[in-house]
């Protein structure tokens, strides 16, 4: 079977038995054979006519859109290149999407995402335009996703020819290939591989905590016919079986008017003997049009499906309808243009946790098919989200379903390096959490602190967690994400403020050990902060000079009987009168800015300066010092002249 797009169709029809035709019985025949979505024979047959001079809008667009639905995308976009240049006025939407869409696939981002802009000028509602130019910057956010699906791992089980999709069913996982085996050797003329058939096997883990694995697949024979079947789901309880199957009835394929067998959806019943039996199309099939890629939501009251049918959105789109208490079934509705686009939405899986995923071409993707989720509230459903690499990639990415514990699950793409085909990967969900913990300290003592409020913050400095330290100073949070940025920030009453930074690695469960200090505002009589600086000759309160004082606001406000004196001092420059009095200004606007934030004029017993009397440093009257060294003695002191008992004192 070819790629995901004769998932939509598979065709099966005579065999041309003429082996030598004219340039008008190619031209039927190549129209034939892509009219029944036989894309690789159609391909082969219009660069046929296309070599021979046959440059028709028809033999050009259907010659790449055969290379586009075999995912031959090298030969898709020289295929389309010519078909713009030649008939750049009256390309139709869908010629330049997949013209944009092998861009992509092919690396060609810019250049891609140029043509799709190109599909309004055709048609200005479509979706795909317009949710471009509503993020144009959706690469490079779909590239950076958060880490979340790691392991990435191509599966024993794949082989040479096509593996895909997938169905976890206890430790059970339901699969469907074209690989040949003693029954299924009879080739499917349109890819030259075997039919599909359905194939169960057995999980296990390749070391704890790393990627899933299957190996030892056994095809579920009483589910296999002489055609294809595909996409196999199981009830909860294991009765009942829904899968893909050509329109055939066991003895012969049914057609539509035009000769071509389109696809139905299957039920089947749990026999005695652990097969599978009593197999009947449900009611909602049809002969003129297809329907397949069963799932169940997870209370099994409802079947979404993939179809065709008239009335839909785009090529493909997804339906939901009502499963009745007596088996039967109601109406299908189209999902909505929330869900569905122009394009393909396919391959719909519905989650543990009410997640719709499935694949779609007409979303903002990374190329081709790709993998997105959509949340389901109220039977609403949210909009998609683009699950981003590494799941996604340029090439098709498609039949994504997860365990129901969300720890692991699969999905299926031809990107490079496969082993065949179409391969299954399986994924684990990236779990990685981490302990911050620490204890908090008096600086000068090394005594811990208790009670001390320790807040963890984001980059944003936005609140993660928050705690008290217990009796010993310590405090810890866990379940911390990995690979983040954080800052500790610890905080009491009369103490300065103490934060770290703190990166998180990506070690799960790892204990990263962050202490802190905090300096003590009160220790013995004063109030001690950082020194409140002056400019030269000035004694206005610099702004630097106004964090240090809410310090002093700060302890005052928390004990509301405390009273100080404040002495302020200058350099030695100037005379000792004039330095007198500019200290005596000095202290008075400390005074006056601390009044302004709320504290009572009495609670402060004086404000004096003393000018150069105390001299900290060298820098006395002729002697040469720096700005810095001057500045060092331009001071003030904050002294408690009622000390209460419940003030702490930090020696």
């Amino acid at each position: 079977m070819m790629k995901e797009i004769n998932m939509k169709h598979i065709i099966v029809i005579l065999v041309l038995s003429i082996t030598t035709v004219s340039f008008g019985q190619r031209k039927y025949a190549a129209d034939r054979y892509f009219k029944e979505y036989a894309y690789s024979k159609s391909a082969e047959l219009y660069q046929s006519l296309y070599d021979k001079g046959d440059k028709s809008y028809v033999v050009l667009s259907r010659l790449a859109d055969s290379y586009y639905y075999t995912a031959q995308f090298t030969k898709a976009e020289k295929s389309y290149s010519d078909l713009m240049k030649q008939y750049a006025g009256i390309a139709s939407p869908e010629h330049i999407f997949r013209y944009a869409q092998v861009l992509k696939s092919n690396g060609k981002v810019l250049e891609s995402d140029k043509w799709m802009l190109k599909l309004k000028g055709v048609k200005r509602s479509d979706s795909r335009a317009l949710a471009l130019e509503a993020n144009k910057n959706y690469f490079v956010e779909y590239t950076n996703r958060p880490k979340t699906y790691v392991n990435i791992h191509n599966l024993s089980i794949n082989t040479t020819y096509s593996d895909f999709g997938g169905f976890i069913h206890g430790q059970d996982f339901y699969f469907s290939s074209t690989r040949p085996d003693a029954e299924n050797k009879k080739l499917y003329q349109w890819n030259n591989q075997p039919y599909l058939n359905i194939y169960k096997s057995q999980q296990h883990r390749l070391e704890e905590g790393k990627a899933l694995d299957v190996d030892s697949a056994e095809k579920v024979t009483s589910l296999s016919s002489k055609y294809h079947e595909s996409n196999l789901i199981i009830t909860k309880n294991g009765s009942t079986a829904y899968f893909t199957r050509d329109n055939y009835d066991g003895d012969k394929l049914g057609e539509d008017k035009q000769h071509t067998t389109h696809l139905k959806i299957y039920k089947a019943k749990k026999m005695y003997n652990n097969t599978w039996g009593n197999i009947e199309e449900l009611s909602f099939n049809s002969n003129e049009y297809s329907t397949g890629h069963p799932a169940l939501s997870s209370d099994e009251k409802t079947m979404y499906f993939v179809s065709d049918m008239p009335g839909g959105q785009g090529e493909t789109d997804i339906y939901q309808v009502a499963i009745n208490d007596d088996g039967t079934f109601g109406v299908p509705k189209n999902l909505g243009d929330v869900i569905n686009t122009e394009g393909r939405e396919m391959f719909p899986y519905i989650g543990s946790d009410d997640r719709l995923y499935f694949s779609s071409d007409g979303h903002l993707g990374l190329g081709a098919l790709d993998i997105f989720e959509s949340k389901i509230e109220n039977n609403q459903f949210g909009k998609p989200v683009n699950l981003g690499a590494p799941v996604n990639g340029p090439l098709d990415d498609f039949s994504f379903v997860i365990n129901e514990s969300r720890s692991a699950g699969y999905f299926s793409s031809n990107r490079k390096g496969g082993k065949g085909d179409d391969d299954i990967y399986s994924f684990t969900i990236y779990h990685c959490k981490e302990i911050i913990s620490g204890v908090v300290r008096e600086l000068k003592t090394g005594n811990p602190i208790e009670g001390v409020e320790v807040r963890l913050l984001d980059t944003e400095g936005t609140p993660v967690s928050e705690q008290k330290t217990q009796p010993d100073g310590s405090y810890q949070f866990t379940d911390i994400n990995c690979e983040k940025q954080f800052v500790v920030v610890a905080s009491k009453e009369d103490y300065k403020s103490g934060q770290k930074e703190q990166n998180t690695l990506d070690i799960n469960k790892k204990v990263l050990q962050t202490d802190i200090n905090l300096e003590s505002l009160i220790v013995e009589d004063q109030i001690v902060i950082n020194p409140i600086y002056f400019d030269f000759d000035l004694y206005n309160i610099r702004e630097d000079a106004e964090y240090e004082l809410e310090h002093i606001v700060s302890v005052m406000k928390n004990h509301p009987d405390m009273v100080i004196k404040i002495e302020s001092y200058t350099d030695s420059r100037g005379t000792k009168e004039y330095n007198r009095e500019l200290s005596d200004k000095r202290a008075k606007s400390t005074r006056d800015y601390i009044i302004s934030r709320g504290i009572a004029p009495e609670r402060i017993e004086s404000a004096i300066g003393y000018g150069e009397d105390k001299l900290l440093n060298k820098c006395k009257d002729g002697v040469e010092c720096s700005e810095e060294e001057h500045q060092q003695n331009r001071r003030s002191y904050f002294y408690i002249i009622n000390k209460e008992n419940n003030i702490p004192s930090n020696e």
